[in-house]
C-alpha cells in the first residue's frame, strides 16, 4: 500500500468510528464566544480610526500655527569675514 493510500484508510476508519459526545451547550458557547470576538474587533477599529482622526487633526493644527511651507525670514546680519 502507498503511502496517501494509508493516510486515506486512517481518515476513513477514524470517520467510522464512534463519534465523540458533545456538550450540549456547544452552541451557545460558541455563538457567545464569536459575538465577544467580534465586539473586541469592532472595538479595536473605532479606537485605531479615532486615533487617526486625532493625529490628523494634530497635524493639521501644528501645520497651521507654524506653517512649515514657508521660507524662514532671511537673516538681517551676515557673518564677519575674516581670514581672506
Amino acid at each position: 500500500m502507498s503511502f496517501p493510500d494509508r493516510k486515506e484508510t486512517e481518515v476513513r476508519r477514524m470517520l467510522e468510528g464512534p463519534h465523540p459526545v458533545l456538550p450540549p451547550d456547544l452552541a451557545g458557547r460558541a455563538t457567545e464566544r464569536g459575538r465577544r470576538m467580534l465586539r473586541r474587533h469592532q472595538a479595536v477599529r473605532t479606537i485605531g480610526w479615532l486615533l487617526l482622526f486625532a493625529a490628523v487633526v494634530a497635524f493639521a493644527v501644528w501645520a497651521a500655527i507654524v506653517e512649515p511651507w514657508t521660507a524662514p525670514p532671511p537673516t538681517d546680519t551676515t557673518p564677519p569675514l575674516e581670514g581672506w
